[in-house]
């Protein structure tokens, strides 16, 4: 049997390193193709050293001296730019590619992927946020699988396994609650960008962790799995559940609710994903029933946490309005990480910016790419407003 072909889009993350760590145990099943990384230089050189793809790609162009100096013994071929992380997931030696660049840089690559019939393991939520009609049916117009790597989005899809013949009546998507659960909107008025970045269970890079504050991430993850799994958004409910050891649950017609549990590691995910329809056998950590004798559930507080709240309007207005949200956070989020704007300033911002851009029905490609860039526009004057 041969090796299958993995590139991994963003390799220098916190996803994209497990998944490195993930296939270096299995040297006979996975050939690492390329990894690429957006600016991480150093950390793009050391991983391309010590597991040897056939292709790496630099996004900022500013590195690919370095990169491809000292990667020129090693015989690994370099290449830099946007455009070559598009291109990059072309090559015939790929079979699946693990999207886990941060944001809509994700689209693209991914939409070029799916074109030259790759499948997909889908670390990067956006893309389905931004143009979920359009990735789906173009999945399946190329006959692509896309897996969710999203530990919620996983454990539905591994929950569905063996039930796929059944419909889904609900999905229950569990939320840790991040950092400020149970705060009002008086406590988070003056929280700040270190106390935001200390999540309770999952260590991740800086921008989910925002997102994960101000559930932002789980409105994200809302909007995907209406797409991954064909949902209305009366069947996705969120549920906070602060151990984080049920990932999510789905509930059958019949009112069976089958549910994946596990520590908070996304190890597990990523490989699911590559590995799909086995289960290899690992070496990771177990969960012990023991050692969490209570587990608790709450409903999230959408009037506190408004970022939630609007992820569920775009589903009802659809159209371009997920793309505007999508585009709006991540100039927000940004934004309060550099201390431009308050924490709560997010949720107000990314709600005036879906009121002030143009609403697309029935978006293409291009309207997607336009809406994008007009969110982002409105979205950063308002930023600059605040700062005056």
């Amino acid at each position: 049997m041969s090796k299958k072909g993995v590139a991994i889009l963003g390799s220098t993350g916190s996803i994209g390193t497990q998944a490195l760590t993930v296939i270096e145990q299995y040297p006979d099943d996975f050939e690492l193709v390329v990894i690429t990384a957006n600016k991480n230089a150093d950390l793009l050189i050391e991983q391309s050293i010590k597991y040897k793809p056939n292709t790496v790609v630099i996004v900022d162009e500013d590195q690919y001296e370095k990169v491809n100096n000292a990667l020129f013994e090693h015989d690994i071929k370099v290449y830099a730019g946007k455009k070559a992380l598009e291109q990059v997931v072309e090559m015939n030696e790929v079979h699946t590619v693990l999207t886990a660049l941060v944001g809509y840089a994700g689209l693209l690559p991914t939409i070029n992927a799916i074109q030259h019939k790759k499948n997909i393991a889908l670390a990067n939520k956006e893309t389905l946020v931004v143009a979920g009609e359009l990735i789906t049916q173009l999945a399946k117009e190329n006959n692509v699988h896309i897996y969710p790597v999203d530990s919620e989005h996983s454990a539905i899809f591994q929950s569905w396994v063996g039930d796929f013949q059944n419909d889904i009546e609900k999905i229950y998507l569990t939320a840790s609650g991040g950092p400020f659960r149970g705060k009002s909107l008086a406590e988070l008025e003056k929280v700040t960008v270190k106390q935001a970045l200390k999540h309770p269970n999952w260590e991740m890079g800086a921008k989910i962790t925002i997102d994960s504050a101000s559930l932002m991430n789980k409105g994200l993850e809302v909007i995907e799995a209406k797409w991954l799994f064909d949902l209305k958004a009366e069947q996705i409910e969120v549920v906070v559940h602060p151990q984080s050891i049920i990932h999510s649950a789905i509930q059958f017609e019949d009112g069976s609710i089958k549910a994946q549990l596990g520590l908070p590691d996304m190890k597990i995910p990523i490989q699911y994903a590559l590995t799909y329809p086995k289960r290899y056998k690992s070496n990771f950590e177990r969960f012990s029933f023991f050692d969490y004798p209570n587990l608790t559930f709450e409903k999230p507080d959408q009037e506190t946490f408004r970022n939630l709240k609007l992820a569920f309007y775009t589903l009802d207005k659809q159209g371009n309005s997920a793309c505007v949200l999508n585009a709006a956070n991540e100039i927000t989020n940004e934004a309060f990480l550099k201390e431009k704007i308050s924490f709560l300033d997010i949720a107000n911002i990314n709600e005036e910016v879906i009121h002030k851009a143009t609403f697309v029905n029935k978006p293409t490609l291009d309207d997607y790419v336009a809406s994008n860039e007009e969110a982002r526009r409105i979205a950063t004057e308002l930023v600059s407003a605040r700062l005056n």
